[in-house]
């Protein structure tokens, strides 16, 4: 509900700074750019519900190397798309899986494994494209930014669909209740029987994977491939899973409310563009959003102990 206001408050503000900013068309394609940060925003929302201060910070790395894998394994051919979806599917769950083997396994904080993944990630895409831009979208998946359901562009009711079936799974599977458990108190948890290494690893290979279809999502939005295309959802993935209602500590949140994040996010971005602020100035805005979460974060910790 609170999201809701907000995201409506901040459509007010921005037909009053800009008149026909909040017209049916111009609030479609935000959605159509919060669909993007949002499907990369339920991996980060399913680490963060485990608690441990897990943040997932390989996530835009991840999407970057789905979006080139995807782009050069079709090369424009229709016949291509589903082996290309396949692999990038597989390739980044695995990637996401080796960050969670790093976290349980080898108890390396979450924050400082999925960092050092983010740089074999990204020195990988830099070996492999040379800092040169390569591959292309198949015009099926291209065909996602159009009409479909309702009108809606199609990577919005793919968004939708994702949305659904998350909520499933963290409302109405044994997986989705583990999360909740052990971001709760992990010790009870594991007193109780739930299988804490081995989900909070799976977590992360879904972070992984959903990072995954991101990336596929994005080269069909943009067409091709550049190098650090997915750099710019790490930081707003994070916001948005909090400014969504679900704690840093872990144990409670929903994923309707991540979605209702992204879509406040992209808007007051949106806003700040409106106004001339520059990437500089828009970067300060969301630290200065999430120092102020981190403080609420804090105390809700104090609080919670």
């Amino acid at each position: 509900m609170i999201e809701a206001i907000s995201i409506v408050v901040l459509l007010i503000l921005g037909e009053a700074v800009s008149p026909g900013f909040a017209t049916p068309s111009q609030i479609v394609n935000q959605l159509v750019i919060a669909s993007l940060l949002g499907v990369a925003a339920v991996g980060q929302n399913l680490v963060i519900l485990c608690g441990k201060e897990g943040i997932d910070l390989s996530v835009g790395s991840i999407i970057s190397f789905g979006a080139f894998l995807a782009g050069n394994l079709m090369q424009q051919n229709n016949a291509n798309l589903p082996l290309a979806i396949a692999c990038v599917l597989v390739s980044t769950f695995a990637i996401g899986l080796a960050s969670g083997l790093g976290v349980t396994v080898l108890r390396i904080p979450p924050l400082v494994m999925t960092l050092g993944m983010l740089g074999v990630v990204n020195g990988l895409l830099v070996v492999l494209t040379r800092g040169v831009p390569s591959g292309r979208a198949a015009p099926l998946l291209a065909q996602i930014v159009q009409p479909t359901l309702f009108g809606l562009p199609g990577i919005v009711v793919i968004w939708l669909a994702i949305g659904v079936f998350v909520a499933l799974i963290l409302g109405h599977t044994r997986f989705g209740i583990n999360m909740f458990a052990i971001g709760a108190n992990e010790e009870a948890a594991a007193l109780a029987g739930v299988a804490v290494r081995r989900t909070r690893m799976l977590a992360f290979g879904l972070s992984g994977l959903f990072s995954g279809i991101s990336g596929i999502l994005l080269l069909g939005y943009t067409g091709n491939v550049f190098v650090g295309a997915g750099d710019q959802y790490t930081l707003p993935s994070v916001i948005a899973v909090v400014i969504g209602g679900t704690s840093l500590a872990g144990g409670t949140g929903a994923y309707w409310g991540t979605m209702g994040g992204a879509v406040f996010l992209v808007i007051l971005q949106s806003i700040l563009t409106t106004i001339s602020i520059p990437p500089f100035g828009r970067q300060i805005v969301y630290g200065a959003v999430l120092l102020v979460l981190m403080l609420f974060y804090g105390r809700q910790r104090r609080l919670r102990g």
